[in-house]
């Protein structure tokens, strides 16, 4: 996790793009809060581009993260968002109280977690009926997901265009992921299905066209 941690400090510096793969998410995610919606979660908030969105759906947003980097930025782009709280501290070492959160968010973090440890203690954290939201990067597994990655790569090209995003990031940037996604390592669409059914039982899971699969999963009386 420190190399994580170093790896986001120095990302929260680059220049911000416009548009990426993660806020094209944003208003389908939005659309999944429940309402009303008074206590919200989000891990691995970055900068707080979706906890300010978040913030007008909930009473009270939590955001954490593990760079300080990131939460001194999302701090100080977040004063006309008085109901989000930044937090810097991992996840897993947070103490949550059960049943306390509405909805819970995790955008491109889950694969930094231990997974299966990361989900049973969230959850625990949801209230019943409350909404667990979840987007991440999925690990491509055969032709089908090939193809879908060719397709992806000039549609994301047009939508940079569209949006006043640059086509390629500049050299910097590209270095800096380059050097982080040394660390990744993502789940296969399977293994997600597989997780969840282990874990999350009537969860909604989706594929989507930029390199992320969605989860959907409104807590049960009994889990």
């Amino acid at each position: 996790m420190s190399t994580i941690q170093a790896d986001f400090d120095d990302l929260a510096l680059l220049p911000a793009d416009k548009w990426d793969h993660n806020t094209h998410y944003h208003e389908f995610l939005l659309r999944q809060v429940p309402s009303p919606c008074r206590q919200s979660l989000e891990i691995g908030c970055g900068t707080g581009a979706f906890s300010r969105l978040l913030a007008g759906r909930s009473d009270q947003v939590l955001a954490l993260d593990l760079s300080q980097n990131m939460i001194r930025i999302a701090k100080e782009q977040s004063s006309a968002y008085p109901n989000v709280d930044f937090l810097v501290t991992d996840v897993m070492d947070h103490e949550f109280e059960a049943d306390q959160f509405d909805c819970i968010v995790s955008i491109a973090t889950l694969h930094h977690l231990p997974t299966e440890a990361a989900v049973r203690k969230i959850t625990r954290a949801l209230k019943v009926n409350g909404v667990l939201l979840i987007l991440d990067l999925f690990q491509a597994d055969g032709i089908f997901d090939a193809f879908r990655s060719a397709v992806a790569l000039p549609a994301s090209m047009a939508v940079r265009l569209t949006k006043g995003s640059r086509i390629v990031p500049p050299r910097r940037v590209r270095a800096a992921w380059a050097k982080h996604g040394r660390n990744d390592s993502y789940l296969s669409l399977k293994q997600v299905h597989e997780l969840c059914s282990a874990l999350l039982p009537g969860a909604e899971v989706k594929s989507h066209l930029f390199w992320r699969y969605s989860v959907i999963w409104k807590k049960p009386a009994t889990v």
